[in-house]
């Protein structure tokens, strides 16, 4: 029997309709989570967060963008249709500190970050958070592609989505247990296509908007450009060797490892009769090694600042995605005692990339995860 899903009533035992504040970014995962609970009775007020001035970078908003100038009239426009209030809250100096001042740092030491973790766990679930309390709202939700359903001791999980193309859990993997309580995902059980389908019907104007995709604040101009545009000359990564892996021979220079994440192939800088990819960044030493792709498989990696939503059993069999595309693979996690784990796969995988997330699943329900290690 399928767990039961998670959804409180529309209406409270006194009578009074339960208040949804709704996350709109301006996309139509979210306009539709607006409206399906408009639509079920509940008492919805829509909220959308600026979080980055778009006139820094070349991007064009509303193509695959969230939350810019243009998402925001998008979603009001929304709101408007669906006859809910409406608020732009001013994000900015948040969004600076908790997700791009991170995101930097982390190509500035080699790594390859994940932003929209960040994002999720600063602002959707804690800054949203607070501002559902301020405005006496019962629930936060979001145009996640998840589920909340009911463990086995009755408690609220998350669980993956109907639609596994779309499932976003891998992003969530951060939230307090605690916040469960207080979470809708209206869209978990839905598939894209009948999300904008529902749109259509309800003459949404973003039902056949261009989704959100890649780092919505990096634009055209690409991640090693934005990363120059965030910090002055002085600070950024010296030039260096890009070396041969694993015999050391130096093959050319590079012009600062910003430039790179593991596993990339093109705009290497050097020539060789066989592809070549960076099969390790040394930010200490200011080298970027490239080899065969043989070497980019690995069968064991390290992950900290671990966040975990249900048990784990020492060596249990799970499943664990190394990024959000990543089918996830089986593995077995021990814990060391400094609270990181060790993960163990059955098979070698392709491009275990540090800075980005390890996330762990028993079967459907999200387990939790970690930052994969150097």
């Amino acid at each position: 029997m399928s767990p039961r899903i998670l959804k409180p009533s529309p209406v409270k035992s006194d009578g009074t309709k339960t208040r949804v504040l709704v996350a709109m970014s301006g996309g139509v995962d979210s306009s539709v989570a607006a409206a399906l609970l408009v639509e079920e009775g509940y008492e919805v007020i829509g909220v959308t967060m600026q979080v980055w001035d778009y006139s820094q970078c070349e991007v064009d908003e509303g193509a695959g963008t969230c939350c810019s100038t243009t998402d925001v009239d998008d979603a009001r426009d929304v709101a408007d249709r669906l006859d809910i209030p409406f608020y732009v809250i001013n994000c900015e100096a948040k969004f600076k500190e908790d997700v791009i001042n991170p995101f930097v740092s982390a190509y500035l030491q080699g790594q390859t970050p994940l932003p929209c973790v960040n994002c999720n766990t600063y602002l959707k679930f804690d800054h949203l958070i607070r501002k559902m309390k301020e405005l006496n709202c019962d629930y936060l939700a979001t145009g996640h592609y998840a589920q909340i359903q009911e463990g086995p001791a009755g408690d609220p999980q998350i669980f993956t989505s109907e639609d596994s193309w779309k499932d976003q859990t891998y992003f969530l993997f951060t939230i307090q247990p605690e916040l469960l309580n207080t979470i809708i995902f209206p869209v978990g059980d839905w598939t894209k296509p009948e999300l904008r389908k529902y749109a259509e019907e309800k003459d949404l104007i973003v039902a056949r908007k261009k989704d959100s995709t890649g780092i919505c604040f990096v634009g055209n101009s690409g991640y090693d450009n934005f990363i120059e545009s965030q910090v002055s000359p002085n600070d950024l990564p010296p030039k260096g060797p890009i070396k041969e892996y694993p015999t050391g021979k130096v093959l050319g220079e590079h012009k600062g490892i910003h430039h790179y994440t593991l596993g990339q192939r093109k705009r290497l800088g050097v020539f060789a009769e066989n592809p070549l990819y960076v099969i390790k960044i040394d930010a200490a030493e200011a080298t970027v090694w490239v080899g065969d792709q043989e070497h980019l498989y690995r069968s064991e990696m390290e992950i900290a600042k671990c966040h975990l939503l249900d048990q784990i059993a020492e060596g249990e069999s799970l499943r664990v995605k190394i990024r959000f595309q990543h089918q996830g693979a089986k593995a077995q996690l021990y814990k060391k005692s400094d609270g990181s784990y060790s993960v163990r796969f059955d098979e070698p995988q392709r491009a275990i990339t540090p800075g980005q997330a390890a996330v762990i699943y028993r079967d459907k329900q999200l387990l939790g995860g970690g930052w994969i290690c150097p």
